[in-house]
């Protein structure tokens, strides 16, 4: 899978340094592997303080506020996991989270909270980006974005700044629940669209609901899928 910009721009923005071939949006493998364990193992002030280790990791970042505490505990089962608050940008550090003893969730901090300081967003800014050209194992970034809103130039911006940095993602579409399938889907045609006018793929898609569970095998299935063709690289 290969994220790159159209040949006007003669730039050429990123791709994936492993083989991995993107499922269809929503698709299901037919052997799952389920999360049966998942262990806090650090949170890491600096990018140069996270744990040393060999094993896949999946990362989680989306703007303040866009449910991805809530995501991980659903994809966890396990409802106080990774902690959630009504306040926005709590997230300061970098949390890794140890999956079924072979793979890691890592929950980065949110971006785009404008009632922290500004220093403060400078020192979170660097902490993301540091993570995101230091990390070792990094698999695949996992890019939360809330259904209900319209394309916003922040998170376009930051979809820019991963293909700048070659970083594989794909897009999860929070808070299904709060609006209906058919405006769910037109929203997620609006992004769709307005990406294409830069790149010539689409990232993988999934549309979640931390509430109801909606997505929540589909995206466990799509770790297993390539962490099964990890094994094989």
């Amino acid at each position: 899978m290969n994220f790159k910009k159209r040949p006007s721009e003669n730039k050429n923005l990123g791709g994936l340094s492993l083989k991995i071939v993107p499922l269809r949006q929503n698709s299901k493998t037919l052997n799952p592997n389920p999360i049966t364990s998942a262990i806090f193992v650090c949170s890491s002030p600096q990018a140069s303080k996270m744990p040393t280790h060999s094993l896949p990791e999946y990362a989680f970042i989306g703007r303040s506020n866009v449910g991805k505490s809530s995501l991980i505990n659903m994809l966890t089962g396990q409802k106080k996991l990774a902690l959630t608050s009504a306040t926005p940008g709590k997230t300061q550090m970098i949390n890794h989270f140890l999956i079924n003893g072979s793979w890691y969730i890592v929950d980065l901090p949110g971006y785009g909270y404008a009632k922290t300081s500004k220093s403060q967003r400078e020192v979170l800014g660097k902490l993301i980006s540091d993570y995101l050209t230091q990390a070792q194992q990094i698999t695949l970034l996992f890019l939360l974005i809330d259904i209900r809103l319209q394309p916003q130039a922040i998170d376009l911006e930051f979809i820019e700044q991963l293909g700048m940095m070659e970083v594989p993602f794909a897009l999860i579409f929070t808070k299904a629940d709060k609006v209906g399938p058919v405006a769910g889907q037109q929203q997620v045609e609006a992004y769709q669209n307005r990406l294409l006018e830069q790149w010539e793929e689409l990232p993988p898609i999934f549309i979640v609901s931390s509430k109801k569970g909606t997505g929540r095998e589909e995206l466990i299935n799509y770790i297993s899928s390539i962490n099964e063709q990890l094994k094989s690289v």
